[in-house]
């Protein structure tokens, strides 16, 4: 994927994020969170991402998608980021679209991928199980049992968990990975939503004795590792697009209150201080992006150095999202920390995204040791 966006690509940036800026802005964020809504998320929204495309983005044409790749899922979530707008579309049309269109079985696909594309379904992925990204340490098991299978464990930040149709859950199985298709309201199955600091969606999920059919596995346990690696690694170029995107609009923000903002007769942004630390943002922010193109081509291109380029993009757009929310903060001065002003949510958002399915300390050592180290 070339840095410079080609005009389809233009055109899909410029689509949503006019769809996203209208629908759900960041005063959407807001109401949800004030009101209380149980779901955290607006279904009219996500239906609205089926109408539009969005949500088939990865979705084979043969099953109502737009056949597209991780690139432009990447400009999607970008815009997400600009408004934080509280979606299903990195548990549903990212993960579970991405894993059932490349391992799902013909009844999965027929099942799950239509309903996704039109925005009918929510689905949610289940690997980590402690306060920290470890997915390598699965302690979730998943054994053959009566013709199906009986899973036990337990995890932790599942996005959108509560209010999945379905879970797909990783557990350890005949010394490989098993990703199971659990129904919500299975026998056995507890998801309780978690109040996350930033207003989105999570869950605790407890899985005991739970049972599913034989044909609930996804691939093979065999190809399971490999599955489950690979739609991290789609999950974390994904969510770096998110992160920058987010970190655009803080930088944005922040340039046009230095701007507007007066002190000793003069505008802020005169300061040569703070001209200097916009000037690296900048910079930064334009490091972090051109990494997370270039790992998302490798993932669409299939090419073998995709989990170090991951690695490297989500490590880079972990520390400049972080850089830009605390330079944001602190050029607005004594508002910046109020509730009244945008900026604190921003905050808050990167704080989760910097943790999901990796920070940045576990991703530089991750790419450090796949360079040798």
């Amino acid at each position: 994927m070339s840095w410079v966006l080609d005009e389809q690509r233009r055109m899909l940036r410029d689509s949503a994020q006019s769809f996203v800026s209208e629908r759900a802005p960041v005063a959407h964020l807001r109401a949800l969170r004030d009101s209380g809504d149980a779901r955290g998320y607006s279904p009219a929204l996500w239906r609205g991402f089926g109408e539009q495309g969005y949500a088939a983005t990865l979705i084979p044409e043969a099953h109502g998608g737009l056949g597209l790749g991780v690139c432009e899922a990447g400009l999607i979530a970008e815009q997400i980021g600009h408004a934080l707008a509280p979606t299903p579309f990195l548990g549903t049309a990212v993960l579970a679209a991405w894993l059932l269109a490349r391992a799902g079985s013909a009844a999965q696909q027929q099942a799950w991928l239509p309903r996704i594309a039109g925005g009918d379904a929510v689905l949610a992925l289940a690997v980590d199980e402690g306060p920290k990204h470890r997915p390598a340490a699965l302690k979730s098991t998943a054994v053959r049992e009566g013709g199906g299978w009986r899973i036990d464990g337990s995890k932790t930040l599942v996005v959108d968990g509560h209010v999945a149709d379905a879970l797909i859950v990783a557990a350890q199985a005949d010394g490989g990975v098993a990703l199971l298709l659990v129904p919500a309201g299975t026998p056995g199955l507890a998801v309780a939503r978690t109040a996350m600091v930033d207003a989105h969606n999570a869950a605790r999920v407890t899985l005991a004795g739970v049972r599913v059919a034989e044909d609930a596995l996804i691939g093979s346990v065999g190809t399971g590792r490999a599955l489950l690696d690979g739609v991290l690694d789609v999950g974390r170029a994904v969510i770096a697009s998110e992160l920058i995107g987010l970190a655009d609009e803080v930088f944005e923000r922040t340039v046009d209150y230095l701007l507007q903002r007066r002190q000793f007769d003069r505008m802020i942004g005169e300061f040569q201080a703070l001209q200097h630390r916009a000037a690296e943002l900048f910079c930064d922010l334009e490091l972090a992006r051109a990494l997370t193109r270039q790992a998302q081509a490798a993932l669409d291109a299939g090419s073998a150095d995709a989990p170090k380029l991951v690695a490297q993009a989500k490590a880079r757009a972990n520390l400049s999202a972080n850089r830009a929310v605390q330079e944001g903060v602190q050029m607005h001065g004594g508002i910046g920390m109020t509730d009244e002003l945008d900026i604190g949510l921003f905050m808050k958002r990167a704080r989760v995204l910097q943790e999901l399915f990796g920070d940045a300390g576990f991703h530089m050592d991750r790419a450090a040791v796949m360079a040798g180290y």
